[in-house]
Order: C-alpha cells, then sequence, then structure tokens
C-alpha cells in the first residue's frame, strides 16, 4: 500500500510538472513581442472599436493570433462565474450547454442498454445465434454513427431526436458484443454446478452469469459511454441548436478562438469524469476468483 501511494504520488507531481511546463510554453509563445501600443499602429478608429467588441485587445502587440493564457484565464472566469445564463437561442450559458449534450448522451445511451444488454445476454447463451448474428453485427458496427445521421434526419424529421438516435446507434455496438462475450465466458463449471443444483433460468441468468459477465459488461458500457461523448459533439456540430458541440461551432463562427479552447478543454474534462465514473463502477463489480 505505501508503495502505490508513493508511485501515485509521484505520478501526481510529474502530471503538475508537465501541466505547468505547457503552461510555460504556451506563455512563451504568445508573449507580446513588440512595444505596447504598436498594434494600434495603420488601424482605423472603426477597426479598433470592431476588435474591442470581439474582445480583442488593440492595442497589443500581435502574437500570432493565438490567445495569451491572460486571456484564456478571462474567458474561463466569465465563463465559470455565470454558467447558467440564458440570452437567447445562440447565447447560453456553458452548463446549460452540457445539460443539452448530457442529456442526449444519457437517453441515446439508456435506450442502447436496454437493447443490448438483453440481446447480448440471449445471444451469448446460444452458440446458434452467436454464429446467425456475427455477419450483421460485423457489418454494422464499423459503420460510423455520423454516416446515420443523414438518414435519421430523412426519417425522424427531428434534429434532437436524430441526435439521439445517433448515440444508440453507436452505443449498442461494444455493449452487444462484450456482454455477449461476457455471457459466453461463463465457466463451465458455474454452470454445470447450478444445472446440479437445479436453478431455474431465470435465477441462473441474474445470481450466476450475470455477476460473473459483469465486468465485461461494465467493460462494454464504458467504451459505448466514451464513443457516444466522441459523437455527440460532433453531430450537435451538425444539427445546430444546443449542446457544447454546436456551442464549439458557434463560437467558431463568431471567431472567437478562447470559447473554442474552452469549450475543448470542457469536453475533455467531462469526457474523463465519465470514464472514471465507469471506472469506478467497474472495480466495483469486479470479483477476484
Amino acid at each position: 500500500m505505501t508503495a502505490a501511494k508513493n508511485l501515485n504520488l509521484r505520478a501526481g507531481l510529474l502530471s503538475v510538472l508537465i501541466f505547468l511546463t505547457l503552461l510555460g510554453i504556451w506563455y512563451i509563445a504568445t508573449a507580446p513581442s513588440g512595444a505596447a501600443g504598436a498594434g494600434t499602429a495603420g488601424m482605423t478608429a472603426e477597426q479598433i472599436e470592431y476588435a474591442k467588441m470581439m474582445g480583442k485587445d488593440p492595442g497589443a502587440s500581435k502574437s500570432g493570433g493565438f490567445p495569451t493564457l491572460g486571456a484564456m484565464g478571462s474567458t474561463v472566469w466569465g465563463h465559470l462565474s455565470n454558467p447558467f445564463y440564458d440570452n437567447g437561442p445562440n447565447d447560453k450559458g456553458i452548463a446549460i450547454q452540457l445539460a443539452h449534450s448530457l442529456g442526449r448522451v444519457a437517453l441515446g445511451f439508456g435506450l442502447a442498454c436496454l437493447v443490448a444488454i438483453p440481446l447480448g445476454f440471449i445471444i451469448g447463451m446460444s452458440p446458434l445465434l452467436r454464429r446467425a448474428f456475427d455477419p450483421f453485427i460485423q457489418v454494422l458496427k464499423p459503420i460510423s454513427p455520423l454516416a446515420w445521421m443523414p438518414l435519421a434526419l430523412y426519417t425522424i424529421k427531428d434534429s434532437s431526436i436524430s441526435g439521439i438516435f445517433v448515440i444508440f446507434i453507436c452505443s449498442v455496438w461494444p455493449m452487444l458484443v462484450n456482454t455477449a462475450f461476457g455471457v459466453a465466458s461463463v465457466k463451465r463449471e458455474w454452470l454445470n454446478v447450478s444445472a446440479t443444483l437445479e436453478v431455474n433460468p431465470l435465477r441462473k441468468a441474474f445470481l450466476v452469469i450475470l455477476p460473473a459477465a459483469a465486468p465485461t459488461i461494465l467493460t462494454g458500457m464504458r467504451i459505448s459511454m466514451g464513443i457516444a461523448w466522441l459523437v455527440i459533439v460532433a453531430a450537435e456540430m451538425l444539427v445546430g441548436g444546443t449542446g457544447i458541440g454546436y456551442f464549439v461551432w458557434n463560437e467558431w463562427n463568431n471567431l472567437s478562438l478562447t470559447n473554442v479552447i474552452f469549450a475543448i478543454l470542457v469536453i475533455g474534462v467531462v469526457g474523463m469524469l465519465l470514464d472514471l465514473a465507469f471506472g469506478q463502477l467497474q472495480k466495483v463489480v469486479t470479483y477476484v476468483e
């Protein structure tokens, strides 16, 4: 235990050092290289005013267009200090945008669980069904989820529901495959014992097969959630409306690079937290033989 704690401490310190190094590189790369006020040379009063409206400092020296650490910090504080504001369809706080994205992911992912896990159980318990379904799974699994978006928009005719459908279709396959594999890999000795004790099929499924296959099922769910979070960002860029993906695209159209970078960081942090949550749940159901 002491060795593990020591390793975690050293890893944490190294992570902090890497983070500070990256910040230092960012600061040096975006540091002003000219005299203050040189940035307004040759600019008309209208151009200076427009630059201020876009959140830029026309008096600062040019640094290649990439935002400085100070500008980035100001943007982060502005979003986090008021994350729930709502000034209209195209101007909502980051918490509201995240809530829309997470809601779509949760609904699509939940529907995928309701389909993939029971179906995976049935396929995993029957060698005949495994062989019969395998060609269909192998054909449909590699298809990019976004390839389904035009078909979804044409048939469903609702961008929000189409986004949920795309999350559903991309979440089904990892869960289905891992559930079927986990069920099929349950030790034959355990099944023989349940047969000897004349355990009925329903009790065998819940008391023998499910606990044994749970770590593999959670692995599939963890993979599916990672894919779903990737896909919802791209889907929202396509269909617009609300969500963190739409926020990124809208801010890019507004030429606000600081907001784009902030949204990218938020997407990464939320994705990490979702993965950590499933990782902890996977540890809970993992057993030692």
